[in-house]
């Protein structure tokens, strides 16, 4: 097997199978929409959790939000609240929780649900026949949200 091709299907089984220790999506639990236990056990990193909210093909945070402790990011968002001091206001359980599914804590919310694999509504079934079957991936690894939640805990005001 050519070293790109085992790449790519490392890859892939990383993204459709939890690692040891990490808890499935489906197995998360919520508790008045906080996750008081860690996804995976390992610490999360505040720079990948940077990378991860400034990346468009990964969590893309600040499409959303503004974050004044990243002044370089281009065409911030500002059609949710800034995440200044969201460290202040919120716990690291309520944190991992909204960031893993914002709507266990916020009914109604349109920030979408990073580690949900299941449960969605797909109207491509009804009207193009191209909707995916069976449950999708996570947008987010468990390893990404508590890096996101890692660098969340370093805006305090």
């Amino acid at each position: 097997m050519t070293r790109q091709l085992w790449l790519v299907v490392a890859t892939g089984l990383s993204v459709a199978a939890p690692a040891s220790g990490e808890v499935a999506p489906k197995d998360v639990h919520y508790n008045e929409g906080k996750v008081e236990t860690s996804l995976t056990g390992v610490p999360g990193d505040p720079a990948n959790g940077v990378k991860v909210m400034t990346t468009n093909a990964l969590g893309n945070c600040v499409a959303c939000h503004t974050i004044a402790a990243l002044p370089d990011v281009q065409f911030p968002g500002n059609i949710a609240p800034p995440l200044d001091g969201v460290a202040s206001r919120w716990s690291e359980a309520e944190l991992r929780g909204i960031v893993a599914n914002a709507k266990m804590t916020f009914d109604g919310s349109f920030m979408p649900a990073f580690y949900k694999t299941e449960g969605f509504i797909r109207p491509g079934a009804a009207y193009t026949g191209k909707a995916p079957e069976g449950d999708l991936p996570p947008i987010l690894t468990a390893q990404q949200i508590e890096d996101v939640v890692a660098y969340l805990l370093t805006l305090k005001e």
